[in-house]
């Protein structure tokens, strides 16, 4: 190491503004660093800390995972997920929220963190395509790969901010690694080595953050660092499509080196990259990311094709040129939105009966009583279960189950308001929501709806049915966030089950204090 290089690193090593890690994700590192270590270690590490603990788990109910069961312990999370994957989640939380701008710094700390989540993104993705590769991981060293630029801001930001400066009007691409070397005597893909290594980082993320910009620099023979370094070189070039002036040329880079790198042909390339807008949206909502609206790569390339050819163009031709490009725009966006907004509908309906499913219900109750603990209003559940529904299946078929459990969709949601939420919660169970109600009008409500089903003709053009369902009622004026969804859909289970003990085909609410209180059929 030449005595330059060393005495830029030693400034920096020893700055009074150099990040430490908090003592969670310290701990959890040495922990994991070791053979021996039990998941019970890792989960009381993670239980003392509650932030990190709910974050831990509102990804993991994501669908950034997307288990069929909800998870509601770190337990069961640590469990579920593993030890490595749990190890990438808390550092990417870490990282995350981690530094505080400098004053009179140029660097656009929310901008870094921004690319830094496309990158991450881009290199989970990548690493779906190619086998025997930890994605969770993946994903850590993309939010990573250039750590070094954070680290500059933070303790050296005066000089950082001449680099600054220059790359406003330089080519970034060509010029940022010569640049840091000849004014700070140093790379970011080096200070960001060094940091992460005294951080003591797995050895994946160092190589990956060391060599990421230059596969071929890659020292060693170990093949699986190589591999991750490639991925994460090409996620650098996804991030380049969509913050370069010059996206067409990345985008172009990108395929020929995807084959050359990982042996991924363009068709495979194209496939992720249709999607990946999709999924750094929802990756910035489970990290609490607040970034700026991404743009699908199609619209990106076509907008710079559009560009170059209308420099070829007379002025007159390249006004119609434009108005045409616009219109053309326009109709992509159009379709990219109305594509989108099917892919979320069919991600929010259930299949068989085209009510909201499940993962809808969950989303909808905790916005509702967020909703409700501000305007200190009342919020109710219904959850209704089929009176034995399982005879239907056994005797006639499920193909007539399937047809009851439609029909009776119908007849239900006939029976509410239309900002009344009706989902399937599970086999032949049905929750309903009901904003700004109390007790009282929502069992009119549910008796409404049992009476309905009760005196509905279920005719399926061959034979005639009778249905009844039994309906729990649970209802609740919450007045802070300590109120508890899942202890709220407990006492409404509670309150079905009564129904179902006292003969079916009847309403009954849930009371804390007389614990139960039905109605007449």
């Amino acid at each position: 190491m030449s005595k330059p290089l060393d005495t830029a690193l030693n400034n920096i090593l020893t700055s009074a503004q150099l990040p430490i890690l908090p003592a969670v994700a310290a701990r959890l590192l040495e922990l994991t660093a070791q053979e021996d270590t039990a998941l019970t270690d890792i989960v009381n590490l993670i239980a003392q800390d509650m932030a990190l603990s709910a974050k831990l788990l509102k990804v993991a109910n994501s669908s950034f995972y997307s288990f069929p069961q909800q998870i509601v312990s770190i337990n069961q999370a640590v469990s579920l997920l593993g030890i490595k994957a749990v190890r990438s989640l808390v550092l990417s939380f870490t990282f995350l929220s981690m530094g505080e701008p400098q004053e009179n710094s140029l660097f656009n700390f929310d901008l870094f963190w921004e690319r830094s989540l496309v990158g991450a993104t881009a290199a989970k993705l990548i690493a779906e395509l190619v086998p025997q590769v930890d994605t969770d991981e993946m994903f850590t060293i993309g939010l990573l790969q250039n750590i070094g630029q954070f680290i500059f801001a933070l303790t050296v930001p005066s000089r950082y901010n001449h680099i600054l400066e220059l790359l406003v009007v330089s080519d970034k691409d060509v010029c940022e690694v010569s640049l840091e070397e000849e004014f700070l005597a140093v790379a970011h893909t080096t200070s960001g080595y060094e940091v992460a290594r005294i951080w003591g980082l797995p050895p994946a993320i160092l190589t990956a953050i060391r060599y990421h910009h230059d596969p071929t620099a890659y020292p060693d023979d170990n093949q699986q660092e190589l591999l991750t370094v490639k991925i994460i070189y090409l996620a650098d070039l996804v991030t380049k499509i969509f913050y370069s002036c010059a996206p067409e040329c990345h985008y172009k880079q990108l395929h020929n080196e995807a084959q050359q790198l990982l042996g991924l042909d363009g068709l495979v390339i194209k496939g992720f990259l249709k999607r990946i807008d999709r999924e750094i949206d929802h990756a910035a909502r489970f990290f609490d990311i607040s970034i700026n609206p991404v743009r699908p790569v199609a619209e990106i390339i076509q907008e710079a094709n559009i560009r170059l050819s209308l420099l070829h163009l007379s002025y007159e031709a390249m006004n119609r040129e434009l108005t045409h490009a616009k219109k053309e725009l326009e109709n992509l966006r159009q379709q990219m939105v109305e594509r989108n907004r099917l892919l979320e509908t069919l991600a929010n309906i259930d299949g068989l009966t085209e009510v909201h499913n499940h993962r809808y219900f969950q989303n909808f109750l905790h916005s509702e009583m967020n909703r409700t603990i501000r305007n200190k209003g009342g919020l109710t559940l219904l959850l209704a279960d089929i009176d034995h529904f399982k005879q239907f299946n056994d005797t006639y078929g499920h193909q007539t189950g399937d047809f009851i459990l439609k029909e009776l969709c119908l007849v239900a949601k006939a029976a509410i308001r239309d900002y009344d939420l009706m989902a399937r919660y599970g086999g032949e169970e049905f929750v309903f929501v009901l904003p700004e109600t109390d007790a009282v009008a929502a069992m009119t409500v549910a008796h409404r709806i049992c009476q309905s089903i009760a005196n509905h003709d279920f005719f399926d053009g061959q034979q005639h049915y009778r249905v009844s369902v039994s309906i729990g009622v649970a209802s609740a004026s919450p007045t802070s966030s300590d109120f508890n969804p899942n202890d709220f859909i407990d006492q409404v289970d509670q309150a079905l089950y009564q129904a179902k003990r006292q003969g079916r085909n009847q309403v009954v609410l849930y009371n804390p204090r007389k614990k139960f209180a039905s109605l007449a059929r």
